[in-house]
């Protein structure tokens, strides 16, 4: 991914609706939602879902389809994807980021005695 697409990606993101709409698209998966179903579950108006919509579509965060008289939105993970790439390619200097697991379990809590 170029610089100028992670930018255009991470603004079309940062809006409070636009993300819960994308979260919304990935979490229903390849198959997608109807506009309709998007805007019940996100309470919004649908004037102004077309707006959020039009805006993940131009950062290629999410596609459209019709099929009859509904419009389906998913989610374009390839993009996803490669976004989180383009955040994390230099992550750590190559070495591992994740944490290291501990060896002690974790420490019960004993209830006072009564």
């Amino acid at each position: 991914m170029e610089k100028t697409d992670a930018v255009t990606a991470l603004a079309a993101l940062a809006q409070d609706n636009r993300l819960d709409v994308f979260r919304l698209l990935v979490r229903s998966g390849p198959e997608g939602l109807t506009a309709g179903a998007i805007a019940d579950a996100l309470d919004l108006a649908p004037n102004t879902l077309t707006f959020h919509f039009d805006r993940l579509r131009m950062a290629g965060l999410a596609t459209v389809r019709r099929e009859g008289r509904s419009m389906i939105y998913a989610a374009r993970f390839e993009t996803m994807n490669s976004l989180v790439g383009f955040l994390t390619e230099n992550c750590c200097g190559g070495v591992s980021c994740a944490p290291a697991s501990s060896s002690k379990p974790a420490r019960k809590r004993n209830k006072a005695p009564a």
